[in-house]
Protein backbone atom coordinates (compact mmCIF):
# COMPACT_ATOMS: atom_id res chain seq x y z
CA UNK A 1 0.00 0.00 0.00
CA UNK A 2 1.34 3.40 -0.99
CA UNK A 3 2.17 5.74 1.88
CA UNK A 4 2.98 8.96 0.10
CA UNK A 5 6.28 9.38 1.95
CA UNK A 6 9.86 8.30 1.40
CA UNK A 7 10.62 8.20 5.12
CA UNK A 8 11.00 4.93 6.95
CA UNK A 9 7.77 4.01 8.78
CA UNK A 10 9.31 4.35 12.24
CA UNK A 11 10.58 7.84 11.34
CA UNK A 12 7.24 8.94 9.88
CA UNK A 13 5.44 11.70 11.71
CA UNK A 14 2.13 13.46 11.22
CA UNK A 15 3.16 16.86 9.86
CA UNK A 16 -0.37 18.14 10.42
CA UNK A 17 -0.36 17.29 14.12
CA UNK A 18 0.03 20.95 15.19
CA UNK A 19 -2.83 21.91 12.86
CA UNK A 20 -5.56 19.60 14.14
CA UNK A 21 -6.48 21.92 17.07
CA UNK A 22 -7.71 24.39 14.43
CA UNK A 23 -10.88 22.27 14.34
CA UNK A 24 -11.71 23.89 17.68
CA UNK A 25 -11.72 27.35 16.11
CA UNK A 26 -15.32 26.91 14.92
CA UNK A 27 -16.95 26.71 18.41
CA UNK A 28 -14.70 29.59 19.54
CA UNK A 29 -15.92 31.94 16.78
CA UNK A 30 -19.22 32.81 18.56
CA UNK A 31 -17.18 34.30 21.41
CA UNK A 32 -15.27 36.43 18.91
CA UNK A 33 -18.57 37.50 17.40
CA UNK A 34 -19.93 38.38 20.83
CA UNK A 35 -16.88 40.53 21.60
CA UNK A 36 -17.26 42.30 18.27
CA UNK A 37 -20.95 42.90 18.88
CA UNK A 38 -20.34 44.19 22.42
CA UNK A 39 -17.62 46.52 21.17
CA UNK A 40 -19.32 47.93 18.08
CA UNK A 41 -22.97 46.93 18.25
CA UNK A 42 -22.71 45.95 14.60
CA UNK A 43 -24.78 43.09 13.17
CA UNK A 44 -21.72 42.03 11.15
CA UNK A 45 -20.23 40.46 14.30
CA UNK A 46 -22.89 37.74 14.39
CA UNK A 47 -22.19 36.86 10.76
CA UNK A 48 -18.49 36.31 11.43
CA UNK A 49 -18.80 32.54 11.98
CA UNK A 50 -20.58 31.69 8.69
CA UNK A 51 -18.30 34.12 6.83
CA UNK A 52 -15.19 32.39 8.15
CA UNK A 53 -16.53 28.89 7.49
CA UNK A 54 -17.98 29.51 4.02
CA UNK A 55 -15.84 32.44 2.89
CA UNK A 56 -12.38 32.53 4.44
CA UNK A 57 -11.78 28.79 4.70
CA UNK A 58 -12.53 28.11 1.00
CA UNK A 59 -10.08 30.88 0.00
CA UNK A 60 -7.32 29.46 2.21
CA UNK A 61 -8.17 25.97 0.93
CA UNK A 62 -7.64 27.19 -2.63
CA UNK A 63 -4.32 28.82 -1.77
CA UNK A 64 -2.89 25.87 0.18
CA UNK A 65 -4.28 23.12 -2.04
CA UNK A 66 -4.40 19.39 -1.47
CA UNK A 67 -2.57 16.98 0.80
CA UNK A 68 -2.94 13.42 -0.50
CA UNK A 69 -0.33 11.77 1.71
CA UNK A 70 -1.30 8.67 3.67
CA UNK A 71 0.23 7.29 6.88
CA UNK A 72 2.17 4.03 6.40
CA UNK A 73 0.31 0.93 7.55
CA UNK A 74 3.01 0.29 10.13
CA UNK A 75 2.28 3.50 12.06
CA UNK A 76 -1.52 3.25 11.97
CA UNK A 77 -1.83 1.33 15.30
CA UNK A 78 0.30 3.97 17.01
CA UNK A 79 -1.76 6.79 15.48
CA UNK A 80 -5.01 5.10 16.44
CA UNK A 81 -3.90 4.78 20.06
CA UNK A 82 -2.64 8.38 20.39
CA UNK A 83 -5.01 10.09 22.84
CA UNK A 84 -4.07 13.55 21.51
CA UNK A 85 -6.36 13.13 18.52
CA UNK A 86 -9.40 11.90 20.40
CA UNK A 87 -9.12 14.62 23.05
CA UNK A 88 -9.49 17.21 20.31
CA UNK A 89 -12.88 15.73 19.45
CA UNK A 90 -13.83 15.70 23.13
CA UNK A 91 -12.90 19.37 23.57
CA UNK A 92 -15.29 20.46 20.83
CA UNK A 93 -18.25 19.63 23.07
CA UNK A 94 -17.66 21.97 26.05
CA UNK A 95 -16.88 24.83 23.66
CA UNK A 96 -20.06 24.01 21.72
CA UNK A 97 -22.22 24.06 24.85
CA UNK A 98 -20.74 27.21 26.37
CA UNK A 99 -21.23 29.00 23.04
CA UNK A 100 -24.87 27.83 23.00
CA UNK A 101 -25.50 29.16 26.51
CA UNK A 102 -23.85 32.50 25.67
CA UNK A 103 -25.95 32.93 22.55
CA UNK A 104 -29.15 31.96 24.36
CA UNK A 105 -28.39 34.69 26.89
CA UNK A 106 -27.87 37.23 24.10
CA UNK A 107 -31.14 36.20 22.43
CA UNK A 108 -33.08 36.37 25.71
CA UNK A 109 -32.09 40.01 26.29
CA UNK A 110 -34.13 40.99 23.22
CA UNK A 111 -31.72 43.72 22.11
CA UNK A 112 -30.95 42.33 18.65
CA UNK A 113 -31.97 43.81 15.32
CA UNK A 114 -33.51 41.35 12.88
CA UNK A 115 -30.16 41.19 11.02
CA UNK A 116 -28.25 40.48 14.23
CA UNK A 117 -30.82 37.86 15.27
CA UNK A 118 -30.49 36.09 11.91
CA UNK A 119 -26.71 36.15 12.26
CA UNK A 120 -26.95 34.73 15.78
CA UNK A 121 -29.12 31.86 14.53
CA UNK A 122 -26.70 31.21 11.64
CA UNK A 123 -23.70 31.31 13.97
CA UNK A 124 -25.05 28.78 16.46
CA UNK A 125 -26.52 26.66 13.67
CA UNK A 126 -23.13 26.39 11.98
CA UNK A 127 -21.38 25.48 15.25
CA UNK A 128 -23.95 22.82 16.14
CA UNK A 129 -24.13 21.59 12.55
CA UNK A 130 -20.39 21.03 12.45
CA UNK A 131 -20.73 19.42 15.88
CA UNK A 132 -22.73 16.70 14.12
CA UNK A 133 -19.49 15.88 12.30
CA UNK A 134 -17.79 15.53 15.68
CA UNK A 135 -20.67 13.30 16.77
CA UNK A 136 -20.14 11.31 13.58
CA UNK A 137 -16.49 10.71 14.45
CA UNK A 138 -17.32 9.70 18.04
CA UNK A 139 -20.38 7.62 17.22
CA UNK A 140 -18.47 5.13 15.10
CA UNK A 141 -16.13 4.08 17.89
CA UNK A 142 -16.39 0.99 20.09
CA UNK A 143 -15.81 2.86 23.35
CA UNK A 144 -19.10 3.39 25.20
CA UNK A 145 -18.03 6.82 26.50
CA UNK A 146 -17.42 8.11 22.99
CA UNK A 147 -20.79 6.82 21.81
CA UNK A 148 -22.52 8.70 24.60
CA UNK A 149 -20.52 11.84 23.82
CA UNK A 150 -21.76 11.51 20.25
CA UNK A 151 -25.34 11.84 21.50
CA UNK A 152 -24.34 14.82 23.65
CA UNK A 153 -22.98 16.58 20.56
CA UNK A 154 -26.24 15.84 18.70
CA UNK A 155 -28.54 17.13 21.46
CA UNK A 156 -28.53 20.86 20.53
CA UNK A 157 -29.87 20.11 17.04
CA UNK A 158 -32.37 17.48 18.23
CA UNK A 159 -30.91 15.07 15.68
CA UNK A 160 -30.16 12.19 18.02
CA UNK A 161 -31.69 9.65 15.61
CA UNK A 162 -28.69 10.31 13.32
CA UNK A 163 -26.68 8.10 15.69
CA UNK A 164 -28.82 5.11 14.70
CA UNK A 165 -29.60 5.89 11.07
CA UNK A 166 -26.07 6.78 10.03
CA UNK A 167 -24.33 3.80 11.60
CA UNK A 168 -26.88 1.10 10.81
CA UNK A 169 -28.83 2.55 7.91
CA UNK A 170 -26.67 4.80 5.75
CA UNK A 171 -23.56 2.63 5.98
CA UNK A 172 -25.57 -0.38 4.84
CA UNK A 173 -27.53 1.27 2.01
CA UNK A 174 -25.12 3.98 0.87
CA UNK A 175 -25.12 4.78 -2.86
CA UNK A 176 -28.41 2.95 -3.47
CA UNK A 177 -31.91 4.29 -4.21
CA UNK A 178 -33.04 2.88 -0.84
CA UNK A 179 -30.78 5.23 1.13
CA UNK A 180 -32.47 8.51 2.11
CA UNK A 181 -29.04 10.06 2.76
CA UNK A 182 -27.64 9.36 -0.74
CA UNK A 183 -28.60 12.07 -3.22
CA UNK A 184 -29.41 11.26 -6.82
CA UNK A 185 -28.10 12.69 -10.06
CA UNK A 186 -30.40 15.53 -11.13
CA UNK A 187 -31.92 15.92 -7.65
CA UNK A 188 -31.53 19.42 -6.21
CA UNK A 189 -30.62 19.89 -2.56
CA UNK A 190 -34.04 21.45 -1.98
CA UNK A 191 -35.73 18.30 -3.29
CA UNK A 192 -33.30 16.10 -1.35
CA UNK A 193 -33.82 17.92 1.99
CA UNK A 194 -37.40 16.79 2.77
CA UNK A 195 -36.69 13.30 1.45
CA UNK A 196 -33.63 12.80 3.63
CA UNK A 197 -34.97 14.51 6.77
CA UNK A 198 -38.20 12.51 6.84
CA UNK A 199 -36.70 9.32 5.39
CA UNK A 200 -33.80 9.22 7.84
CA UNK A 201 -36.13 9.72 10.79
CA UNK A 202 -38.46 6.92 9.67
CA UNK A 203 -35.54 4.62 8.90
CA UNK A 204 -33.90 5.23 12.27
CA UNK A 205 -37.10 4.43 14.14
CA UNK A 206 -37.64 1.23 12.13
CA UNK A 207 -34.08 0.10 12.73
CA UNK A 208 -34.15 0.75 16.46
CA UNK A 209 -37.59 -0.70 17.15
CA UNK A 210 -36.74 -3.78 15.06
CA UNK A 211 -33.65 -4.30 17.22
CA UNK A 212 -35.84 -4.60 20.31
CA UNK A 213 -38.60 -6.63 18.73
CA UNK A 214 -36.14 -9.21 17.42
CA UNK A 215 -35.17 -9.75 21.06
CA UNK A 216 -38.78 -9.81 22.20
CA UNK A 217 -38.39 -6.56 24.12
CA UNK A 218 -40.43 -3.36 24.29
CA UNK A 219 -38.69 -0.51 22.39
CA UNK A 220 -40.12 2.11 24.77
CA UNK A 221 -37.19 1.98 27.14
CA UNK A 222 -34.25 4.12 28.22
CA UNK A 223 -31.99 1.70 26.33
CA UNK A 224 -33.55 2.81 23.03
CA UNK A 225 -30.75 4.86 21.43
CA UNK A 226 -33.20 7.25 19.77
CA UNK A 227 -35.27 7.87 22.89
CA UNK A 228 -32.30 8.46 25.18
CA UNK A 229 -30.74 10.81 22.61
CA UNK A 230 -33.98 12.79 22.24
CA UNK A 231 -34.28 12.89 26.03
CA UNK A 232 -30.94 14.68 26.13
CA UNK A 233 -32.38 17.32 23.81
CA UNK A 234 -35.52 17.74 25.94
CA UNK A 235 -33.48 18.10 29.12
CA UNK A 236 -31.09 20.57 27.49
CA UNK A 237 -33.92 22.69 26.11
CA UNK A 238 -35.80 22.58 29.42
CA UNK A 239 -32.74 23.81 31.31
CA UNK A 240 -32.21 26.63 28.80
CA UNK A 241 -35.89 27.66 29.01
CA UNK A 242 -35.70 27.72 32.82
CA UNK A 243 -32.55 29.83 32.64
CA UNK A 244 -33.55 32.27 29.87
CA UNK A 245 -37.32 32.07 29.51
CA UNK A 246 -39.68 30.49 26.97
CA UNK A 247 -38.70 33.03 24.30
CA UNK A 248 -35.48 31.09 23.76
CA UNK A 249 -37.44 28.16 22.30
CA UNK A 250 -37.81 29.94 18.95
CA UNK A 251 -34.06 30.50 18.83
CA UNK A 252 -33.37 26.86 19.70
CA UNK A 253 -35.75 25.62 17.00
CA UNK A 254 -34.28 27.90 14.32
CA UNK A 255 -30.65 27.07 15.07
CA UNK A 256 -31.51 23.35 15.13
CA UNK A 257 -32.95 23.55 11.60
CA UNK A 258 -29.85 25.38 10.38
CA UNK A 259 -27.62 22.83 12.12
CA UNK A 260 -29.18 19.64 10.82
CA UNK A 261 -29.64 21.21 7.37
CA UNK A 262 -25.87 21.74 7.28
CA UNK A 263 -25.45 18.03 7.98
CA UNK A 264 -27.88 17.16 5.21
CA UNK A 265 -26.20 19.37 2.62
CA UNK A 266 -22.95 17.55 3.41
CA UNK A 267 -24.79 14.24 3.00
CA UNK A 268 -26.06 15.59 -0.32
CA UNK A 269 -22.60 16.18 -1.75
CA UNK A 270 -20.89 13.08 -0.37
CA UNK A 271 -22.57 10.51 -2.65
CA UNK A 272 -24.29 12.60 -5.32
CA UNK A 273 -25.28 10.41 -8.26
CA UNK A 274 -23.04 7.51 -7.23
CA UNK A 275 -24.46 4.00 -7.35
CA UNK A 276 -23.60 0.48 -6.31
CA UNK A 277 -24.54 -2.13 -8.88
CA UNK A 278 -26.44 -5.30 -8.13
CA UNK A 279 -24.55 -8.59 -8.33
CA UNK A 280 -25.79 -11.74 -10.07
CA UNK A 281 -27.23 -12.82 -6.72
CA UNK A 282 -29.40 -9.70 -6.64
CA UNK A 283 -27.48 -8.02 -3.82
CA UNK A 284 -25.67 -4.72 -4.01
CA UNK A 285 -21.94 -4.89 -4.55
CA UNK A 286 -19.67 -4.18 -1.61
CA UNK A 287 -18.99 -0.52 -0.91
CA UNK A 288 -15.73 0.58 -2.52
CA UNK A 289 -13.82 3.86 -2.99
CA UNK A 290 -15.79 4.71 -6.13
CA UNK A 291 -19.00 5.22 -4.13
CA UNK A 292 -18.06 8.45 -2.30
CA UNK A 293 -16.99 11.88 -3.46
CA UNK A 294 -13.74 12.92 -1.82
CA UNK A 295 -11.62 16.01 -1.41
CA UNK A 296 -8.03 16.29 -0.23
CA UNK A 297 -8.20 20.02 0.45
CA UNK A 298 -5.90 20.45 3.43
CA UNK A 299 -7.65 23.14 5.44
CA UNK A 300 -11.20 21.78 5.25
CA UNK A 301 -9.94 18.32 6.17
CA UNK A 302 -8.33 19.75 9.30
CA UNK A 303 -11.49 21.62 10.30
CA UNK A 304 -13.74 18.60 9.66
CA UNK A 305 -11.58 15.89 11.24
CA UNK A 306 -10.82 14.57 7.74
CA UNK A 307 -14.45 13.84 6.88
CA UNK A 308 -13.60 14.49 3.24
CA UNK A 309 -11.69 11.20 3.05
CA UNK A 310 -15.10 9.65 2.95
CA UNK A 311 -14.34 6.55 0.90
CA UNK A 312 -11.97 5.12 3.48
CA UNK A 313 -14.44 5.99 6.21
CA UNK A 314 -17.12 3.88 4.52
CA UNK A 315 -14.71 1.02 3.97
CA UNK A 316 -13.34 1.23 7.54
CA UNK A 317 -15.83 3.03 9.83
CA UNK A 318 -13.80 2.30 12.98
CA UNK A 319 -10.69 4.09 11.66
CA UNK A 320 -10.00 7.30 13.53
CA UNK A 321 -9.81 10.46 11.48
CA UNK A 322 -6.04 10.81 11.68
CA UNK A 323 -5.52 7.46 9.89
CA UNK A 324 -8.00 7.83 7.02
CA UNK A 325 -6.47 7.41 3.56
CA UNK A 326 -6.94 9.01 0.16
CA UNK A 327 -7.66 6.62 -2.74
CA UNK A 328 -6.90 7.18 -6.42
CA UNK A 329 -10.13 5.38 -7.33
CA UNK A 330 -12.33 7.85 -5.42
CA UNK A 331 -14.07 10.49 -7.53
CA UNK A 332 -12.76 13.91 -6.54
CA UNK A 333 -14.76 17.04 -5.84
CA UNK A 334 -13.41 20.19 -7.50
CA UNK A 335 -13.16 21.93 -4.11
CA UNK A 336 -13.47 21.31 -0.38
CA UNK A 337 -16.75 20.75 1.44
CA UNK A 338 -17.01 24.37 2.59
CA UNK A 339 -17.06 25.54 -1.03
CA UNK A 340 -19.26 22.71 -2.28
CA UNK A 341 -21.89 23.33 0.42
CA UNK A 342 -22.44 26.84 -0.99
CA UNK A 343 -22.62 25.48 -4.54
CA UNK A 344 -25.19 22.86 -3.50
CA UNK A 345 -27.54 25.57 -2.26
CA UNK A 346 -27.76 27.00 -5.80
CA UNK A 347 -29.05 24.15 -8.02
CA UNK A 348 -28.02 25.63 -11.42
CA UNK A 349 -24.46 26.11 -10.15
CA UNK A 350 -24.40 22.62 -8.63
CA UNK A 351 -25.66 20.96 -11.82
CA UNK A 352 -23.12 22.83 -13.93
CA UNK A 353 -20.28 21.81 -11.63
CA UNK A 354 -21.25 18.23 -10.79
CA UNK A 355 -23.53 16.56 -13.33
CA UNK A 356 -20.87 16.18 -16.00
CA UNK A 357 -18.47 14.81 -13.37
CA UNK A 358 -20.94 12.07 -12.48
CA UNK A 359 -21.29 11.17 -16.15
CA UNK A 360 -17.52 11.20 -16.61
CA UNK A 361 -17.13 8.95 -13.58
CA UNK A 362 -19.33 6.38 -15.34
CA UNK A 363 -17.79 6.85 -18.76
CA UNK A 364 -20.88 8.61 -20.06
CA UNK A 365 -23.23 5.76 -19.14
CA UNK A 366 -26.20 7.35 -17.43
CA UNK A 367 -27.65 3.94 -16.59
CA UNK A 368 -24.81 3.29 -14.13
CA UNK A 369 -25.59 6.34 -11.98
CA UNK A 370 -28.13 6.76 -9.16
CA UNK A 371 -30.56 8.98 -11.07
CA UNK A 372 -33.43 11.09 -9.74
CA UNK A 373 -36.44 9.73 -11.72
CA UNK A 374 -38.07 13.15 -12.42
CA UNK A 375 -34.76 14.37 -13.90
CA UNK A 376 -34.15 11.36 -16.16
CA UNK A 377 -35.57 12.86 -19.34
CA UNK A 378 -33.66 16.11 -18.91
CA UNK A 379 -30.44 14.23 -18.20
CA UNK A 380 -30.84 12.05 -21.27
CA UNK A 381 -31.32 15.11 -23.44
CA UNK A 382 -28.29 16.75 -21.88
CA UNK A 383 -26.29 13.55 -22.29
CA UNK A 384 -27.04 13.44 -26.02
CA UNK A 385 -26.12 17.09 -26.38
CA UNK A 386 -22.86 16.70 -24.46
CA UNK A 387 -21.49 13.90 -26.61
CA UNK A 388 -21.28 11.40 -23.75
CA UNK A 389 -22.15 7.87 -24.78
CA UNK A 390 -22.52 4.64 -22.82
CA UNK A 391 -19.30 2.81 -22.07
CA UNK A 392 -20.06 0.04 -24.54
CA UNK A 393 -20.25 2.58 -27.38
CA UNK A 394 -17.36 4.81 -26.41
CA UNK A 395 -13.83 4.24 -27.68
CA UNK A 396 -11.18 3.49 -25.11
CA UNK A 397 -11.54 3.10 -21.33
CA UNK A 398 -14.20 4.87 -19.30
CA UNK A 399 -13.38 8.42 -18.43
CA UNK A 400 -12.55 9.37 -14.88
CA UNK A 401 -11.57 5.87 -13.78
CA UNK A 402 -8.38 5.43 -11.78
CA UNK A 403 -6.52 2.55 -10.16
CA UNK A 404 -8.20 1.27 -7.01
CA UNK A 405 -5.29 1.67 -4.57
CA UNK A 406 -4.53 4.48 -2.16
CA UNK A 407 -2.88 7.55 -3.60
CA UNK A 408 0.75 8.44 -3.19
Amino acid sequence: MSTGTDAMPLAWRDTRKPLWPLALLVPVLPFVGWLGWRSTGGAWAWWLTPLVVFGLIPVIDLLIGDDRRNPPDEVVPRLQADGYYRWLTYLYLPAQYVALVLCCAVWARGELSWLSAAGLVATVGVVNGIAINTAHELGHKRESAERWLSKVALAPTGYGHFYVEHNRGHHTRVATPEDPASSRLGESFWAFWPRTVSGSLRSAWRLETSRFRLRGRNPWTWHNDILNAWTMTLVLYAVLVLAFGPGVLLFLALQAVVGFSLLEVVNYLEHYGLARRRTAAGRYEKVNPRHSWNSDRTVTNVFLFQLQRHSDHHANPLRRYQTLRSFDASPQLPAGYATMVVAALVPPVWRRVMDHRVLAHYGGDLELANVHPPALRRLRERQRGSGFRPVGQAPGPARGRRPAGPTR
